[in-house]
């Protein structure tokens, strides 16, 4: 146990080491957004095109694993939206709320993290997650934002959602390295060199501004957010672990899937939040609280999969 906290120690002091800049105000806050937007746009979809492209695409479709993911996220979703509406939230209050409980921060956190405690073999699996994540649960978070707002939902909302989806560069990274691998194509030296440096600097650069980016949130609406940080570390990787057992997905590919559901709450929700107007003090308490606990959380998680 000892040893899985040891190694998961360098990428949280990385979270660390940005949070003191920011707070020291080495590191101001717009230094932090143009950071946030480097990895983003350049390094992180390095990283990804590279792993895509790398991967046979027999070895990345697993409908069964995404069937699972689908199925486990969905239950903590109606389970997040049922808590929501109890307390008397809004439909779109209780959509962003359940959106918390069951989106990690998969692309800053996971991809770096548990491709190296994991190995590399664990590329595919987390890109099934960010495929889900990214098309099935932002679409249907937007859907019902947008539908209770107008009082319907119409064929005019699929080309912004195009939009928004082609907008994102994970997910064109994604897709353009898993049409060079169907392709086929030779990776240049040159280019796969670049890639490689390009990519390094995913890491350190996106758990840095992670850091960053924690100063200034304030632990506020204190009930609901340990609620939303409790359903994500605790609860979405429990229900995706069941619908994984149940559905009989290999072992590794499942540990991977509850690996990357006990990520802490992603920083994108907060951007929804603040987007659509909804839950933002509390999602931006929930990322703080989920951060910060999974220091200790993940470890334990990375532990139990490596024992099986």
């Amino acid at each position: 146990m000892i040893d899985v906290f040891l190694k998961t120690l360098p990428f949280f002091a990385l979270i660390g080491l940005g949070w003191l800049a920011a707070r020291l105000r080495l590191f101001p806050a717009e230094a932090a957004a143009w950071l946030t937007k480097f990895v983003f746009y350049f390094a992180l979809s390095a990283m990804l095109f590279r792993l895509a492209a790398r991967l046979p695409l027999d070895q990345l479709w697993d409908p069964r694993f995404a069937l699972a993911y689908l199925l486990g996220s969905s239950a903590v979703w109606v389970v997040g939206v049922a808590s929501a509406l109890s307390s008397r939230q809004s439909l779109p209050e209780a959509a962003m709320e359940a959106h918390a409980c069951m989106i990690g921060n998969t692309g800053f956190l996971g991809v770096p993290m548990l491709v190296v405690l994991l190995g590399p073999e664990a590329a595919a699996p987390i890109l099934i997650v960010l495929i889900v994540d990214m098309i099935v649960f932002s679409t249907l978070i937007t859907l019902i934002v947008t539908g209770a707002r107008q009082g319907r939902v119409n064929a005019g909302i699929a080309l912004p959602l195009l939009r928004g989806l082609l907008a994102n560069p994970m997910i064109v990274s994604m897709v353009a390295g898993l049409f060079w691998s169907w392709a086929a194509l030779p990776l240049p030296g040159p280019a796969d060199e670049f890639l490689v440096l390009l990519g390094a600097a995913a890491t350190p650069g996106a758990l840095f501004a992670i850091g960053a980016s924690l100063v200034g949130r304030r632990a506020e609406r204190l009930s609901r957010a340990i609620w939303l940080s409790t359903a994500k570390l605790v609860l979405h990787p429990l229900s995706v672990g069941i619908a994984a057992l149940l559905l009989g997905v290999e072992s590794f590919a499942a540990g991977v899937m509850i690996a990357a559901a006990a990520l802490p709450v992603a920083g994108n929700v907060y951007i929804l939040a603040q987007h659509f107007d909804l839950a933002v003090q509390r999602i931006s308490s929930a990322i703080l609280i989920s951060t910060a606990a999974s220091i200790a959380t993940i470890p334990v998680v990375i532990h139990l999969i490596t024992r099986g």
